[in-house]
């Protein structure tokens, strides 16, 4: 294992200093427990959205703190969950009066810590929403979860709901447009290499030099399937179509009624994209793939989306939730309407993206 860190103990403390000191404008960092809010926060009479997971997928979440995007964010250690405590401790900093929203991946440490967090938060005074992101075309179940695993439109999420936050969406009206877009969004990503998680040593899973994972997640659980090695072109078809031709997704989630005090079943469908749907493109790197390969990649997603005819209108390309040093790479469509255009356009101001502004 060869990586830039000291003790493996402090990786996470001394990256999240560095962050705070290359960031302070933006940000600060609280360390115990851990979290990373915005510079400015609480900002009164703003809903405030916080997010948070393993670390390891840098820079999702805390380099998405900032104006138009997130007001916290709640890092773990690499590859594991955050804690209660940092998620209710987040959302104590950063709230401004008018709620807080929780945006939560799909994964089981993820969902279980985010709803106590909720209910302590509740019982504090706040109110509070839970927003489930579960985008993940590859597989229903996997070793992190029960349903469809949390991805890339999470990042989507983030930014346009964001936006709406800053524009004085109220807490329902933030949740609202944070359930649209996910039920939009779909997401699949590849592996060529594995990675290494700093406390373990070795690499998370094997993979054969002429081969590579379809359906990969963001912490290395198996995809669909192990495929030899093709080109470019022929792997990005294949993750394209996988997701132009998912079918119909129903689930049940679980959602927080503020009036009582209660979690209840909501049953989502998401349908599948169209002829004549407009999307946002988002063209991913796991971490150790170049923007280059990234835009050959998108060369090709185009094609096939022409050939759907479903139009990009917004594009994003580079490594915004990555897996360590991961070669890979990740696609997400989602469907973009009036409303979530105007708020990804909106102008954002974090580490991690930053236009408008």
């Amino acid at each position: 294992m060869k990586k830039l860190i000291n003790g493996i103990d402090d990786v996470v403390n001394e990256q999240l200093e560095g962050m705070a000191l290359a960031h302070g404008d933006v940000l600060r960092v609280h360390l115990d427990p851990k979290y990373v809010h915005r510079a400015d926060a609480p900002v009164k009479g703003k809903v405030a959205l916080v997010s948070g997971g393993g670390s390891g997928h840098e820079p999702m979440h805390g380099g998405f703190v900032g104006m138009g995007m997130l007001d916290g964010a709640c890092p773990g250690e690499v590859f594991t969950s955050p804690t209660p405590d940092q998620m209710y401790e987040c959302a104590k900093a950063v709230d401004g009066g008018a709620g807080v929203l929780f945006l939560v991946k799909n994964y089981t440490g993820d969902v279980l810590n985010f709803e106590t967090a909720a209910e302590l938060a509740h019982a504090e005074g706040i109110k509070v929403q839970s927003i489930l992101v579960d985008d993940d075309a590859a597989v229903k179940d996997s070793l992190y979860t029960a349903g469809r695993r949390g991805v890339g439109t999470t990042v989507i999420i983030e930014k346009v709901v964001g936006a709406a936050a800053e524009a004085g969406y109220d807490l329902d009206q933030c949740a609202d447009l944070a359930r649209k877009v996910n039920q939009y969004g779909r997401s699949i990503g590849i592996a060529l290499t594995s990675c290494i998680v700093p406390a373990a040593g070795k690499p998370t899973f094997d993979l054969e030099e002429e081969n590579f994972e379809f359906g990969i997640g963001i912490h290395g659980e198996p995809g669909r399937k192990r495929l030899p090695m093709q080109t470019a072109d022929e792997i990005a078809e294949m993750m394209a179509l996988a997701i132009l031709e998912d079918e119909a997704y129903t689930r049940t989630v679980r959602e927080w009624n503020n009036d009582d005090g209660t979690w209840f079943d909501l049953e989502l469908t998401d349908n599948p994209f169209e002829a004549g749907d407009e999307i946002i493109a988002f063209v991913n790197s796991m971490g150790g793939t170049p923007v280059s390969e990234l835009y050959a990649v998108y060369r090709k997603l185009a094609e096939v989306c022409e050939s759907k005819n479903i139009k990009i209108v917004r594009n994003l390309i580079g490594p915004y939730i990555t897996s360590l040093e991961m070669q890979g790479c990740s696609i997400t469509l989602v469907k973009a309407d009036e409303e979530i255009l105007k708020f990804w356009d909106a102008p954002v101001v974090t580490p991690g993206l930053r236009w408008g502004a």
